[in-house]
């Protein structure tokens, strides 16, 4: 099963990437409220259904993936 995994700075967090990509975008003419930069992950998982993949992508995230203290994650698995 394919799985794509979205990791991002919970609000609150600094980010210094968001904020000078939120500034260059400025400086270009875009207004921009705020950016976050995040980091996309995707995933082939041995799994025999949707919710096993889950689980295990979810357990990878929380062991290796994403550092639950200072990043949220959200996980989309494909058949």
């Amino acid at each position: 099963m394919r799985a794509t995994v979205l990791v991002r700075p919970k609000p609150g967090i600094l980010d210094p990437q968001g904020e000078a990509v939120g500034s260059a975008l400025g400086h270009l003419g875009f207004a921009v409220n705020d950016a976050r930069v995040g980091k996309v992950i995707d995933l082939d998982v041995d799994a025999t259904d949707a919710a096993e993949a889950k689980a295990k992508v979810e357990s990878m995230c929380e062991q290796l993936l994403a550092n639950p203290l200072i990043e949220s994650y959200e996980v989309e698995i494909r058949g």
